[in-house]
């Protein structure tokens, strides 16, 4: 449906002139104000402003992108598309979808792209794609208190040569994938940058780090800054 949005929208800055088939230009344009959406389900809404940084007129598509682990319709946004003027900003917003209560934390993504009309050293117009916003969108649910260091109740252990992380929190964790095992230095890498609540992630270790007894990590606060890493302590499975 995306596609299907975004193709349309072309034929709409086409309009009434006549173009001739040229490359896309790239430019720099639509800036959100924050690089996390947060939505508390007991709020019911969010919203979050977007700018255009670019010195004219652009159409913003704003659009929430599934995760693969997680494809249950939860939020919508509107508007989809808004014409917003060079320098001018465009209120998103973001509403709950009706359904049961959330019982933990849930992941989506927004993308927020602009597209412009440009003119050719010829005069031809040209269309022009701003460069590609991609943000994570939390669902927080309504009675869940608020953590902003999470990261914190995750879980490591290794086991037959795998370093598991289990999130047996009702939070998403978000970190970078590369992690640092100790005191061996070796590096090991998550398959991806989070961990959603419930879930159980594992990396195959290089031999030399099966007796590592710490892993530093690198965590994204609630709001989306980088903090200074974190070191975990590995536990290890119990032979039987």
């Amino acid at each position: 449906m995306a596609v299907t949005l975004k193709k349309r929208l072309i034929r709409m800055i086409i309009g009434s002139v006549a173009v001739v088939a040229t490359p896309l230009v790239a430019a720099l344009g639509m800036q959100p104000e924050t690089s996390v959406v947060i939505l508390y389900e007991a709020e019911g809404e969010t919203s979050i402003n977007i700018k255009n940084t670019d010195g004219m007129p652009a159409l913003l598509h704003s659009s929430i992108e599934n995760i693969p682990e997680d494809t249950e319709l939860l939020v919508i946004l509107t508007p989809p598309v808004a014409r917003v003027e060079a320098g001018e900003t465009q209120l998103v917003r973001f509403l709950r979808q009706g359904g049961e209560s959330l019982t933990t934390q849930r992941l989506k993504r927004v993308t927020f792209e602009g597209i412009v009309q440009k003119p050719d050293s010829a005069g031809r117009a040209t269309l022009g794609v701003t460069v590609r916003q991609n943000l994570p969108l939390i669902v927080h649910p309504k009675g869940l208190e608020r953590n902003r260091e999470p990261w914190k109740m995750l879980k490591w252990k290794i086991s037959d040569g795998q370093l598991r992380v289990i999130n047996d929190s009702a939070y998403v964790v978000r970190m970078a994938q590369q992690l640092e095992l100790r005191p061996s230095g070796k590096m090991a890498a998550l398959s991806r940058s989070y961990v959603l609540p419930g879930e159980t992630l594992a990396i195959a270790l290089d031999p030399q780090a099966n007796q590592s007894t710490s892993v530093k990590i690198s965590p994204a606060t609630v709001y989306g800054y980088s903090v200074d890493h974190y070191s975990a302590p590995i536990s290890k499975a119990v032979a039987r």
